[in-house]
């Protein structure tokens, strides 16, 4: 893989697999128990207008996620 960005930056079309989710308490029981955890990949197809939430289509799935949750994701993109 190549370099690694926070799940929040990455564009509209981008895709890469997820690293590592740093968060904790419920917040890291709600972002797994949606598929997302390390090895997963993951593709950014949509955002809404003022940005948040960002649309994630994972393993046959498109799923909303806020920003404030995505702070927590770490994602390898392609080289």
């Amino acid at each position: 893989m190549g370099r690694t960005v926070n799940l929040r930056t990455m564009k509209v079309g981008q895709n890469g697999r997820i690293a590592k989710i740093e968060a904790q308490g419920i917040v890291n029981q709600r972002i797994r128990d949606m598929g997302i955890i390390p090895g997963a990949s993951v593709t950014v197809v949509g955002r809404a207008p003022l940005k948040d939430p960002v649309a994630l289509r994972l393993g046959g799935v498109t799923i909303a996620l806020r920003n404030k949750e995505a702070d927590h994701i770490s994602v390898d993109l392609p080289e």
